[in-house]
């Protein structure tokens, strides 16, 4: 991809996109030309002729603008072009990003009842509705970028966990992280988090996951479900200390100036599915499945190379605004782990509902920590 959107560029891309549709902004902004009116008007009648000749129109929906893939890895600009290619134009991806379909449980929701064909939503948020993936939220089996990679494309994986979110309707095209959750505080908290123990009695913003209450429960905060489009505002007013996103979703969604110290503790994955209707993709053709899975996972790759360079980006987006980054010492991070970690027993039940047995998730342990065919950048302070 070319250099990204920016100040009036994203104004002349509002326009084109007002004009002639999204799918011909996103390309006019990729491939560089989107100052110019004949290659805009010339893209913009080749992608109407190309939704014409596709035998399907998939409307697929993020809560992410185009862009922000230089500091989020939501590659949903290459997803698009790698099912066109793949399918041989039969299949037209018509994107809606921004949020313009929904965002967080929302978004997840409106997939899972088709009136999306497919969107990407974070695990947390999918969670109400396709409960296994919320195993994720464990801390301190997966968190790590290259063991949440060689989880969510193991054998054991798609065995276990793949068929429970396709009887909850999904269709899972592919799994990606965007860094481990972090443990970051507004400004004026006056306290950096470095244990648990410095967490006491701390209001802490959490996505709608069972498991992640849990954790910060364990850990000794008081966690509060705070709807994502709301958080920002949570924060900035003091009714929550603290929220646990990756870094780079906190430089994109406006999180930069606000922030006191963010805490790299490595807990859980900030993991994200693309996900299509269920029923949407078993009504495809074979040979247009095939393509659809063959586009999917090229994309993941794509997405997963895309973290190192994201993660420089938005630190440097966040220490501009003040934030300083903290990482625990070995002594520190085994405090996380014995205090919160997944051999807890506290974790037993989660583990029993989730994989179906303790058996089961010690299967699922043993995938995350065998490598798997991806190689994923790790962040290290």
């Amino acid at each position: 991809m070319k250099k990204p959107v920016t100040s009036p560029d994203r104004r002349r891309f509002l326009h084109i996109a007002g004009r002639y549709g999204f799918g011909t902004a996103v390309l006019a902004a990729t491939g560089g030309y989107l100052w110019d009116n004949h290659a805009v008007a010339q893209t913009g009648a080749d992608e109407a002729a190309r939704q014409k000749a596709a035998k399907l129109t998939m409307l697929f929906a993020t809560e992410y603008k185009i862009e922000d893939y230089v500091r989020y890895p939501v590659m949903q600009a290459r997803f698009k072009e790698n099912v066109e290619t793949a399918s041989k134009g039969q299949i037209y991806v018509k994107l809606h990003p921004a949020g313009q379909l929904g965002i967080g449980a929302a978004l997840a929701q409106k997939v899972q009842a088709g009136t999306v064909q497919g969107g990407a939503v974070s695990l947390s948020n999918f969670s109400p509705f396709a409960p296994a993936v919320d195993l994720i939220n464990i801390p301190y089996w997966c968190g790590e970028n290259q063991k949440f990679a060689n989880l969510v494309t193991s054998r054991a994986w798609d065995k276990e966990i793949t068929p429970k979110v396709i009887a909850r309707g999904y269709k899972p095209m592919f799994y990606f992280t965007v860094d481990p959750r972090t443990v970051s505080v507004r400004k004026g908290f006056g306290k950096v988090i470095r244990t648990p123990a410095d967490m006491q009695g701390m209001k802490m913003r959490v996505p709608p996951s069972q498991l992640l209450q849990q954790f910060y429960r364990l850990a000794g905060a008081n966690p509060t479900v705070v709807p994502w489009g709301e958080t920002a505002t949570a924060i900035k007013q003091g009714v929550a200390d603290g929220l646990d996103p990756a870094v780079s979703a906190l430089a994109t969604f406006g999180f930069s100036d606000i922030l006191e110290t963010v805490s790299t503790v490595r807990s859980v994955p900030d993991a994200q599915m693309f996900a299509a209707n269920a029923n949407w993709y078993n009504q495809l053709p074979v040979e247009l499945k095939v393509a659809f899975d063959q586009a999917s996972e090229k994309t993941q790759i794509e997405t997963f190379a895309q973290i190192e360079k994201a993660r420089g980006v938005s630190m440097q987006q966040m220490a501009k605004g003040g934030a300083k980054f903290y990482n625990p010492t070995p002594a520190e991070f085994k405090q996380w782990v014995d205090q919160c970690g997944e051999s807890r027993p506290e974790w037993n039940e989660f583990k029993i509902k989730l994989a179906g047995s303790l058996a089961n998730f010690d299967v699922l342990k043993a995938a995350a920590n065998t490598k798997g065919p991806i190689t994923v950048s790790d962040y290290i302070g």
